[in-house]
């Protein structure tokens, strides 16, 4: 396994706000994934959004790696950060992921429970699928390539009508899967593969804030429940308008969930550092 390299994206910079770390779904790049929630988010956090190897601004990995070793390039990402002064030591820390990144989140939650004072679970999982099915799409992508993937996601994705209604952003993000390195979504599919936070939920001990698309076929509303149940602070929300990519579908309801959520949580609890 290597540990990869994450390259963050500045969506809004205001250092003396609190700083919300934005995480990927697999096959998106963060721009297109959470462009669209940054108006509303914007005026209660500087807005920080990391991609995946070889997705968005990201390289391509080198090799292998695992969910915990995405968290800890999460880590190592926020640690520059703070060197460089965009994020200021002692000043709240959120963060908020999709599908993956949402898994990712779980897992900084798990292996670093200081870090975060609040996490959102967008859309995501404690467990995905079986390490077989991972295996084998893995596989096929190494093989075959991104594309191969852009019929079953533009059917998994987005709620019934989104595509119609909201062309743009659609295509965008469907873009952002066609363009993404192939290699890169097999090592983050084989990642999904080796996930399992099921029976570790209790080791979660900051404010965790699970939401489901409604129509998620992926990681449907039952596994929000689960997690929320879990954990040792948590709650499930579902959004009735959306699918799996929650930010991009309906960002007016998931910007006001989040933002009800970490405005909520005491400042006192929001120490990192």
């Amino acid at each position: 396994m290597t540990a990869p390299l994450l390259t963050p994206t500045l969506l809004h910079q205001d250092t003396e706000k609190p700083t919300l770390i934005l995480g990927p779904s697999l096959g998106t790049g963060s721009l297109a994934l959470w462009g669209p929630s940054v108006p509303a988010l914007s005026g209660h956090f500087q807005l920080l959004a990391w991609d995946l190897p070889g997705h968005g601004a990201s390289a391509p990995s080198t090799g292998g790696f695992t969910v915990a070793e995405l968290a800890g390039a999460v880590v190592a990402m926020l640690e520059a950060l703070e060197t460089d002064g965009v994020i200021v030591a002692g000043r709240p820390l959120f963060y908020a992921g999709v599908s993956i990144g949402g898994a990712t989140g779980l897992q900084l939650g798990h292996d670093y429970p200081s870090l975060f004072a609040g996490i959102s679970i967008v859309c995501s999982s404690a467990k995905f699928a079986t390490p077989e099915f991972w295996n084998d799409r893995a596989d096929l992508v190494a093989t075959a390539g991104t594309p191969t993937m852009v019929t079953g996601s533009a059917e998994r994705w987005f709620a019934p009508g989104f595509i119609e209604k909201n062309p743009v952003p659609a295509t965008d993000l469907l873009h952002n899967l066609q363009d993404a390195d192939r290699f890169s979504y097999a090592h983050a599919c084989r990642a999904l593969g080796g996930y399992d936070l099921s029976n570790k939920l209790g080791a979660v001990t900051a404010p965790v804030l699970a939401i489901a698309g409604a129509h998620d076929v992926v990681s449907p509303p039952e596994h929000a429940h689960a997690i929320a149940e879990g954990v040792a602070d948590g709650r499930a929300v579902i959004i009735d308008s959306v699918a799996h990519l929650a930010p991009a579908e309906d960002p007016a309801a998931t910007s006001a969930l989040l933002i009800d959520f970490f405005t909520s949580i005491p400042i006192k609890e929001a120490t990192h550092g």
